[in-house]
This record gives structure tokens, C-alpha cells and sequence, in this order.
């Protein structure tokens, strides 16, 4: 028998010392193949599963389909759920079967009701009937509606027909208003006029202002004028200032533009300065030339 040298059998004893982590670094690992299981993913290999971990995923998997049966899924698998879990399940389908026919929502089998569940939603469904007359929102027969409902629905029909009127609501229809209501309508009316008036909106109609109501307008336009003109907003108008409120804001202006020419900050004309102010601020280059020489 020929006799391995030392340095073939260093290799051979390398290579073995290097054969159990190659065989690591090829096993998958089983963390990631636990998360794949969980996942539902093809990558799973549940052979390489702890005996807890396949309880888990099984009560896992169960859950699941007990979820997407109480939800109607497709997915559901009825041969699957235990004596109690189908009970439950069915309660809750007649239960959401019974809620959408009162509702009126979602699919209802009318067949699978109760005689008193079926009078319930019978009810119910006229009562959507009558309020859909009432309220003028959504299809009226009001060929199945008694006199009694009949009556109910004229009486709202009033009462929307005011409404759009106090609101000013275009589809406002005053033909079908009482001589109290049209009178509370015009109020309503003035009332809105003189705000839009009062707040120097469009579509003031001052000629429905008394003169009293003009002059408290005439007051509110000359305070937002005022305003204007302080704040140097372009709406000011000077022509609508009195002498008085003319001279304070030309006084106000003067000491802006003395303080902007002063401090170099802000815009300043050095032609409405007086004399004196004039000569108490030096040129602009000098102020250049002070500012550059300072430490």
C-alpha cells in the first residue's frame, strides 16, 4: 500500500475539516423557511419543520380559512371547519342576510328570512319609501303611500319649499309659500342683502337699503378703506379719506420714509425730506463709506 506523504494528507485533512461548513452553507436556512411557510409561499418545505412549528402553522392555516369564510370568500373551505365553527358561521350569513334586507343594501335571499324578519324588512322598506317621498331625495311612488303618508310628505314638501327659500336657494318656489312664510323669506333676503352690502361683496343691491342701512354701510366701506391705506394694500382708495384721516397717514408716511432714509433700510426718498431732516443723513456714499470703515 503506497504511503500518503505529509503534505497530501495536510490537504486531505483541510478538506475535511472544510466538508461540515460546506454542508451549512448549502442547507437552507429555517428561519427563512419557517417565514416562507407562514407566507403560504411554494418555497416552503414543511419536512423541515419542528413538530411545534407544523401545530403552529396548522392553527395558523385554520384561522385563515375560518376568516375568509366568515367573509365569503372564495378561498373558504366549509369541509374544513369544525361542528361549533359552522354554526357560528351560519348565524352570522343569516344574520348579514337579514341586515341587508332591512337596510336595503348588499345582496338579500328574501327566501332564507324569518315570516317575522320578512314583515320587518317589509316595514323598513316602506319606511325608506315614505322618507324618500318626505325628503325628496332618491324615487317616489307615491301610489303606495297611504292618505296619512301622503299628508306627512306634503308637509315636508312645505317645509323644503321654505328652506330654499329662507336659504336663497335658486329652486326656491314662493307660489308654494304662506303669507307668513313669504314675509319671513323677504326678511331673509334683506338680511343677506345688507351683509353682502356691509361686507363689500359682490351683488350688493343697495337700493333695498334703507337710509339708515346706507350710512352703516357707507361707515364699514370708509373703515376697510382706512385699513387699506394703512397697510399700503393697493385696494386703498385716498380719494374716499377724510382731511384729517389724509393728513395722519401722510404723517405716518413722512416718518416711515425719514426712518427707511435714516437707517438705510427700506425705500427712501430723499426728496420729501425737509431741509433739516436732509442734513442730518448723510449721502448714500458716505454711509457706504461709515459702514466700510467700521472695526
Amino acid at each position: 500500500m503506497t504511503r500518503m506523504s505529509s503534505k497530501t494528507l495536510a490537504a486531505a485533512v483541510a478538506c475535511l475539516g472544510l466538508w461540515p461548513a460546506a454542508s451549512l452553507a448549502g442547507a437552507p436556512d429555517p428561519a427563512a423557511n419557517l417565514l416562507a411557510c407562514r407566507q403560504g409561499s411554494a418555497s416552503c418545505d414543511r419536512s423541515l419543520l419542528t413538530v411545534p412549528q407544523v401545530s403552529e402553522l396548522a392553527r395558523a392555516d385554520h384561522a385563515r380559512n375560518v376568516a375568509d369564510c366568515r367573509r365569503g370568500l372564495a378561498t373558504c373551505d366549509r369541509s374544513r371547519l369544525g361542528r361549533e365553527e359552522a354554526t357560528a358561521l351560519a348565524v352570522a350569513e343569516h344574520d348579514r342576510n337579514v341586515s341587508n334586507c332591512t337596510d336595503g343594501f348588499g345582496a338579500c335571499d328574501r327566501s332564507r328570512l324569518t315570516t317575522a324578519e320578512a314583515l320587518d324588512v317589509a316595514a323598513a322598506l316602506r319606511r325608506r319609501q315614505v322618507a324618500a317621498c318626505t325628503s325628496g331625495i332618491g324615487p317616489c311612488d307615491a301610489s303606495v303611500l297611504t292618505d296619512r303618508e301622503r299628508a306627512e310628505v306634503a308637509a315636508g314638501t312645505r317645509e323644503r319649499a321654505l328652506a330654499d327659500c329662507l336659504d336663497g336657494m335658486a329652486k326656491c318656489d314662493p307660489p308654494q309659500l304662506t303669507r307668513s312664510q313669504a314675509r319671513a323669506v323677504e326678511l331673509a333676503e334683506h338680511r343677506r342683502n345688507l351683509s353682502t352690502c356691509m361686507d363689500g361683496w359682490d351683488g350688493c343691491d343697495r337700493s333695498k337699503l334703507s337710509r339708515q342701512e346706507e350710512t352703516e354701510v357707507d361707515l364699514a366701506l370708509r373703515a376697510r378703506n382706512l385699513t387699506e391705506c394703512r397697510s399700503g394694500g393697493e385696494g386703498c382708495d385716498y380719494s374716499m379719506l377724510t382731511p384729517s384721516e389724509a393728513a395722519v397717514l401722510a404723517g405716518a408716511e413722512h416718518r416711515r420714509n425719514y426712518t427707511a432714509c435714516l437707517k438705510g433700510r427700506g425705500y427712501c426718498d430723499r426728496s420729501r425730506l425737509t431741509p433739516a431732516e436732509a442734513a442730518a443723513i448723510p449721502s448714500p456714499s458716505g454711509l457706504v463709506s461709515s459702514l466700510g470703515s467700521q472695526p
